[in-house]
């Protein structure tokens, strides 16, 4: 009985120091913000072997860069921890044609220019679509 006692009275705590944590709602912020019309790549682009660092120092500047154009709404570049020199773009515009308008900018026509010697292959792109950014929407 005393055991059972014991379990009744410690299964409260039990239940918060092992209720995982839930992550807070951060829709309302900047996600409805977002326009459907959003487009949004995943570039990759690798170094030639060697290359590796002067691929990075050539990109990283392209950051500041094209989060200041007016139609970027995201921008991060990454870099694979386990294949240094491959360089993971995920970027996000207002439209297809901002872009397209993007990559005619003469900082990225520049540094298109230099991957003949510093990149191992073209960049590889994936073009995605926004399924949805409203948390109703997301929650059916």
């Amino acid at each position: 009985m005393r055991t059972l006692v014991r379990l009744m009275m410690a299964a409260p705590f039990a239940a918060i120091m092992f209720t995982p944590a839930l992550a807070e709602d951060h829709s309302d912020i900047w996600y409805a913000e977002i326009p459907s019309t959003a487009y949004a790549v995943v570039a990759e682009v690798q170094a030639k072997p060697g290359k590796e660092s002067a691929l990075r120092d050539a990109t990283v500047p392209l950051i500041a860069k094209v989060r200041a154009e007016r139609n970027n709404l995201l921008y991060f570049l990454q870099e694979d921890q386990e294949r240094p020199g491959r360089f993971v773009f995920y970027e996000m515009f207002r439209s297809l044609d901002d872009f397209e308008a993007h990559n005619r900018t003469p900082h990225v026509q520049s540094w298109f220019a230099i991957l003949d010697d510093l990149a191992d292959g073209p960049v590889k792109v994936t073009r995605l679509r926004l399924l949805t950014n409203h948390a109703a929407e997301i929650s059916r």
